[in-house]
């Protein structure tokens, strides 16, 4: 099967279960911001100056594409989504709570007002900057789905998101030191 199936020229994307959607419906623009978080995520791992970032995105990158098929899951579809695969559950909240812990104990958070991305001239710090805010998007378009007949009813999902751009704002100030 090759992977130009052709089913997209016309505007329209596939999710799970055969559900076809525009490629302009928030629910793909969710699932595409997640998309991009996790390339965002590939040359900090490829490049990561610390074993304790490269640690935490090898461990993120497959969450994400978990994240990817609960958000590909059109709803009321979720228990079928769930038969087969374990949805998003607190304990990877908790997960990136103790790497806020761990990152502030070992001095990533030096709060000095803003922090200007690059600055440092360390690209480790600029490539998780980068995946923040890719990170950010895909929170706020997960966002967008609260009230609507798309809302993503597993509240992990947005507690997740939001933790993990604190803790990229903290990976890339550890990378920086």
């Amino acid at each position: 099967m090759s992977i130009a199936t052709r089913r997209g020229d016309e505007g329209e994307t596939d999710l799970l279960f055969g559900c076809r959607l525009s490629k302009s419906h928030p629910r793909v623009h969710a699932l595409g911001a997640v998309d991009e978080l996790n390339a965002a995520l590939g040359p900090l791992r490829i490049a990561a100056l610390r074993g304790e970032t490269r640690e935490v995105v090898s461990t993120l990158q497959p969450w994400l594409i978990a994240l990817m098929g609960e958000l590909a899951t059109p709803p009321g579809l979720e228990e079928k989504y769930a038969a087969k695969h374990k949805p998003f559950e607190s304990e990877k909240v908790a997960y990136l709570d103790e790497w806020v812990t761990k990152l502030e104990a070992g001095g990533a958070l030096e709060f000095k007002g803003w922090a200007l991305p690059g600055e440092a001239g360390v690209m480790t710090g600029a490539y998780a900057d980068l995946a923040r805010v890719a990170c950010r998007r895909a929170e706020r378009n997960v966002v967008d789905l609260i009230g609507t007949d798309q809302e993503v009813p597993n509240p992990e999902v947005m507690r997740f998101l939001n933790r993990l751009a604190d803790v990229l704002w903290l990976l890339a100030r550890w990378e920086e030191k």
